[in-house]
Order: structure tokens, then C-alpha cells, then sequence
């Protein structure tokens, strides 16, 4: 038998770095852009959550498509997953880079049409371009990591460059949010508008070529050719028809469906957070100058200190059982914040709720691809494993970018419905309402139950991941 294939080394760190370049990006703009759009470029929310859930949805339909069109691909010279990489990466950090470039809306009309026409033709090309190249990232997982051992290491890497990523992302707009002459008029003819409008696009340009030299390295660092040894001879290419036909394996593994249904409801919740982080902070807890550092400080410290904990805690117990411990805390997290709707707090009251419940959520979050990954790499395994009509590498290869792909494609409605959901209570005078962005955050805790009772019903069988065996 041949040995099971791992990423050590610089090849662990190679792939695992493709998190931190991918997600910087895509962190930065998932906290940052609604504020950028509505409260600077003076686009109405509405407009701004349409584009939002316009390039989710096609990024999220896109992404269904090219694993399947992955999977049809024969192996090539450089593999069969790795050259999709360099096809969709520049369009990918082109796109990335113009979102920061908008026509600025009229005082008088934020229902610009010309803005809000660049916004959602630019989003949904940068989106296409994303859901290929993040498919092909994460579908490769399952065949280059073939050990739950190792893929427990690729998943600790990837949660601590994802932690990274969102340190990065937050810390320098908050640091230039901190600056401004006054954090609640922001919008481009004032002072504090023209500061925004100067220094977000370059860090949204440094981003972008750090993910283009990220998503090289990750090229570089996948070795793909086992194809020709063990599985280019049997493999045959398929109308695409039959190729889509394939979707149905991930949709009829009910343990799988569960996972993806979850994954809905936990990055709906994310988005929720990201596009709360500043009007919170500005209208709720009412930041001045320095106090916006709060964010910074108990952010850093809660991310890295709940994730040393959950990867503490996973090495003892039931992954299944962690995961849904883990995304009750985010419940109790998210509901701390009913305080705020009783009003009359004094500030040091408000600042323990605010620290409490927000380092909560976050470390909770954060926490959840220590989880997910290996839980789905195993998964997309058993699938493969169960057909004995062909070899492993051969099965894995004709279904890995399918269930990655329909992933992708929850993962992706989740924002969309979120970032309409916020839209819709923050449009127009309501976008300073403290009373509504409270309560917005509070339907985190809604949300993270579902994903609770979901995982807590997802059955594994000790062979696909509690048992320590190599495959």
C-alpha cells in the first residue's frame, strides 16, 4: 500500500499561508466596506446589501461550478487542481484592488446609481474570481493531507493565520479610525471622510498583492503528482452533465448536509459581525480617539487565547462535542448583549458588557475551522472510501471539488442573507440607530443555536475521525 500523503514543513506552511492571504482581503473588506460605502462614499445601505448579496449569491452559484469543472479535469503538467489557481488570481486582486476606487454619491442622492452600478459589477467580478480560486484552495485538502493526525495540524495552522488575518485586517483601520477629527461624520466632503478615503485604498492595494504572492506560494507548495502514478491512467473525462450529476453525493450524505447547513448559519453570523464592528463601536459605545484601541486589545487577546484553549480541549475530547461547546459559548456570547436594550448604563458597565460579550463571540469564531475542516476532509474521505469499485485517489478525485464546492456555496448564502438582513434594519436614518444595531447583534444568538442543534446531530463513525489511525 502506499503511504498516506501529509504537508510538513515548509509545505504545511506554504498551503496553510494561502488562509492568511486569501482571508486578509476578504476579512478586511467583509468589516470595513459597508462602512467605506455607506458612511463614507455615501451609498445607501440598501444599494450596499444588494451588491453585497448579488456577488455572494454568483460567487456562491460560481463556486458550485468550478468544482465541478475541477473534478472534470484531466491531469495536466502541473497537476489537475493547481493550474486553476494562476487562471483566476489576477482577475481576483485586480478586482480587489477597484472596490477601493468608487465614484463618490452626491450629497443630496444616495441612491446613485453610477456608484452603486461600479459597486456590484466590480463585487460580483471579484466574487466570481474568489469562489474559483478558494475552491480549488480548499478542495485540494482531502487529497493532499490523508491523515487525521495531519489534518488536524492543517486545520491548527489555518485557524491561526485566520486569527491573524482578522488581527491585521481590523487593527489598521481601527488605528486610522482612532485619528479621525470625528468618527461620526465621515462621509467624503469631511475631514474625516478625506482621511478614509486617502489611506483605506492602500491597505486594500497591500492586501491584494499580498494574497497574489500567498496564492503563489501555495501553488508552489502542493505537489499534485501522484496523478500521474496512480490515477491519470483511469481517469476519464465526463460530460459535464454527469459531472453536475455528481452534486448529488454531497446533497444525499445527510451527516455532510448538516454540516453545510450549520456552516449557513455560522458565517451568516460572522458577516453580522463584521459589518457591526464599527457602527457599535462609533454609535453604540460612542468610541472617541484612543478608545477605539479597546477593540484592538481584548480582540487580539481573546482570539488567540480561546483558541489555544479549544485546540487544548480537542486533543482530550469528542471533536463533535467540542465544536457544539464551542458554538454555545458564541450563543451566550451574542444574547450577553440584551443589556443594552435596557439604556441608562454607565460607561464602565457598558465597557464590561461590551468586552465580555463581543471577546466571546469572537474567540468562539475564530475557533471553528479547528473544527470544520478536519470534520469535513473525513467526511469527503468516508464518501470516497465507501465506492470499492476504484482506488481511493481516483473517487476522491472525481467528488473533492463537488462537496468543497457545495460548502462553498452555503458558506457564501450565509453572508448574503446576513448582509441583507443589516441592510434592510440599517437603511437610511437607521444606520446610527443604536437601539437597531443592538438588536441585529443580538440575532447572532439565534443563529449560532441552529448551528448548535445541527452539529450536535451529526454522526462520525470512529473509523472517519476518532480513531487516530492513519487512512
Amino acid at each position: 500500500m502506499l503511504k498516506p500523503r501529509e504537508l510538513h514543513g515548509k509545505r504545511l506552511f506554504g498551503y496553510s499561508l494561502g488562509d492568511l492571504g486569501l482571508l486578509l482581503p476578504r476579512t478586511f473588506e467583509g468589516v470595513f466596506i459597508f462602512q467605506f460605502y455607506v458612511y463614507t462614499v455615501n451609498l445607501n445601505s440598501l444599494l450596499v446589501s444588494i451588491g453585497f448579496s448579488a456577488q455572494l449569491i454568483i460567487g456562491a452559484i460560481s463556486a458550485i461550478i468550478f468544482g465541478v469543472i475541477i473534478d472534470n479535469k484531466r491531469p495536466g503538467k502541473y497537476g489537475k487542481r493547481r493550474p486553476f489557481l494562476l487562471i483566476g488570481i489576477p482577475i481576483w486582486v485586480i478586482a480587489s484592488i477597484l472596490i477601493w476606487y468608487p465614484p463618490n454619491a452626491p450629497i443630496d442622492n444616495s441612491l446613485y446609481l453610477p456608484t452603486a452600478s461600479y459597486f456590484w459589477v466590480i463585487y460580483i467580478i471579484r466574487a466570481i474570481a474568489h469562489g474559483l480560486v478558494y475552491t480549488v484552495y480548499t478542495s485540494m485538502m482531502p487529497e493532499q493531507s490523508q491523515t487525521f493526525k495531519n489534518r488536524e495540524k492543517v486545520a491548527a495552522y489555518s485557524s491561526f493565520f485566520q486569527i491573524l488575518a482578522s488581527v491585521v485586517a481590523l487593527m489598521l483601520p481601527i488605528i486610522i479610525q482612532s485619528v479621525l477629527p470625528d468618527p461620526t461624520m465621515v462621509k467624503w466632503w469631511n475631514p474625516s471622510g478625506e482621511i478614509i478615503q486617502f489611506f483605506i485604498p492602500i491597505i486594500g492595494l497591500s492586501f491584494a498583492i499580498f494574497g497574489l504572492i500567498t496564492t503563489v506560494l501555495v501553488f508552489l507548495s502542493v505537489d499534485e503528482s501522484y496523478y500521474k502514478r496512480n490515477v491519470e491512467s483511469q481517469v476519464e473525462k465526463v460530460k459535464v452533465i454527469d459531472a453536475f450529476k455528481r452534486l448529488s453525493i454531497p446533497i444525499k450524505d445527510i451527516d455532510y448536509l448538516k454540516l453545510i447547513i450549520a456552516g449557513f448559519f455560522i458565517t451568516a453570523s460572522s458577516r453580522i459581525v463584521g459589518l457591526l464592528v464599527f457602527p457599535f463601536q462609533t454609535y453604540v459605545m460612542q468610541f472617541q480617539a484612543a478608545q477605539f484601541y479597546i477593540y484592538i486589545v481584548f480582540s487580539i487577546l481573546s482570539k488567540f487565547i480561546w483558541y489555544f484553549i479549544w485546540k487544548k480541549i480537542l486533543k482530550r475530547f469528542n471533536i463533535l462535542k467540542t465544536f457544539s461547546a464551542c458554538i454555545l459559548f458564541a450563543v451566550f456570547g451574542a444574547l450577553i448583549d440584551i443589556f443594552f436594550l435596557f439604556g441608562n448604563l454607565s460607561f464602565e458597565i457598558s465597557l464590561t458588557l461590551y468586552i465580555v460579550s463581543w471577546s466571546t463571540v469572537l474567540g468562539s469564531l475564530y475557533a471553528f475551522p479547528l473544527f470544520s475542516i478536519p470534520i469535513t476532509a473525513s467526511l469527503v474521505h468516508d464518501a470516497a472510501s465507501r465506492n470499492s469499485n476504484s482506488s481511493l485517489d481516483l473517487e476522491m478525485s472525481k467528488i473533492s471539488g463537488s462537496y468543497y464546492g457545495l460548502s462553498n456555496f452555503s458558506n457564501t448564502l450565509g453572508p448574503a442573507f446576513a448582509s441583507l438582513f443589516v441592510g434592510a434594519i440599517l437603511s437610511g436614518n437607521n444606520e446610527t440607530n443604536p437601539f437597531l444595531i443592538t438588536i441585529s447583534f443580538l440575532s447572532l444568538g439565534l443563529f449560532y443555536l441552529i448551528a448548535f442543534l445541527l452539529i450536535n446531530r451529526i454522526r462520525l463513525s470512529d473509523e472517519s475521525h476518532y480513531s487516530k489511525r492513519e487512512i
